[in-house]
């Protein structure tokens, strides 16, 4: 008889129907987890390339990207110091970063030449998932934003963070002066994923925000996870939302897919 599992193993990452052998699990699938355990540990202990990352980032034609750390001081001290990834060492960096990019540029205070909107690259718990998808995503996220608010869309340099969690970014967000935030950051590995994103958005971001105040677009890792286009077009749909409504978190709600909804 074949295995009546294999069908459904190519719809899904999630380990099923592993079998046994006796009272144990067969050999193979014994090493194809210690294989995921081992790319999840390596995916949260390897450090990022910021000198390698930035030139894709730049590409993308938002500006050299501006560079800025946490308080921690190693993946280590990252991993056992949570609070200390939260807070920037020095927001010196985001220092003559210029203006953002789009029509009207330049009014405002900040780092970011008032731009409406912010992005930050963070490693967070996977610097292999930003090293594999940012540079993609980020692109991704550039066209949809202008694609959905025109010219009324203004883009801050790009920043690329270090040891940081999500709230590092209400400093950057702060400092840059930008209305609305976006930090795309590398997801915790799981056994069936080492490279996720994850994208969170903050309106008026602030230091002191709280996740409730947040939104997330999560597990974007193509092919497998979410497109760069799928998420893309989420996040500029709530960028738009966030700016309408003047808030973001739980008040905002992803209406994309209500069109599609409407015509089932």
């Amino acid at each position: 008889m074949g295995d009546l599992w294999s069908s459904l193993r190519t719809t899904t990452q999630a380990r099923i129907g592993l079998g046994r052998a006796g009272d144990a699990l067969p050999t193979r699938r014994v090493l194809e987890f210690q294989a995921a355990h081992a790319a999840a540990r390596d995916a949260v202990h390897e450090p990022l390339d910021v000198d390698a990352l930035a030139p894709a980032v730049a590409a993308v034609g938002l500006g050299e990207p501006l560079r800025v750390t946490s308080r921690a001081t190693s993946r280590a001290e990252y991993l056992r110091r949570p609070d200390l990834g939260r807070q920037p060492a020095d927001l010196a960096g985001l220092a003559g970063g210029g203006t953002g990019v789009g029509a009207g540029a330049g009014a405002g205070g900040g780092a970011g030449g008032g731009a409406q909107v912010g992005i930050v690259l963070a490693d967070g718990l996977s610097p292999r998932a930003l090293v594999d998808h940012g540079p993609g995503l980020l692109a991704a996220i550039v066209a949809a934003l202008r694609a959905a608010l025109g010219d009324d869309c203004t883009i801050a340099p790009p920043v690329i963070a270090t040891q940081a969690r999500v709230a590092l970014a209400d400093h950057v967000g702060e400092a840059l002066g930008v209305e609305t935030l976006l930090v795309v950051i590398g997801e915790r590995p799981g056994l069936s994923v080492a490279d996720s994103l994850g994208i969170y958005l903050t309106h008026h971001p602030r230091p002191g925000r709280s996740d409730a105040e947040r939104n997330c677009v999560s597990n974007v890792h193509p092919p497998d996870g979410l497109s760069y286009e799928r998420a893309a077009a989420v996040v500029a749909g709530l960028v738009r939302g966030a700016r309408e409504l003047g808030a973001s978190g739980v008040r905002l709600k992803d209406s994309s897919l209500a069109p599609e909804l409407a015509a089932d």
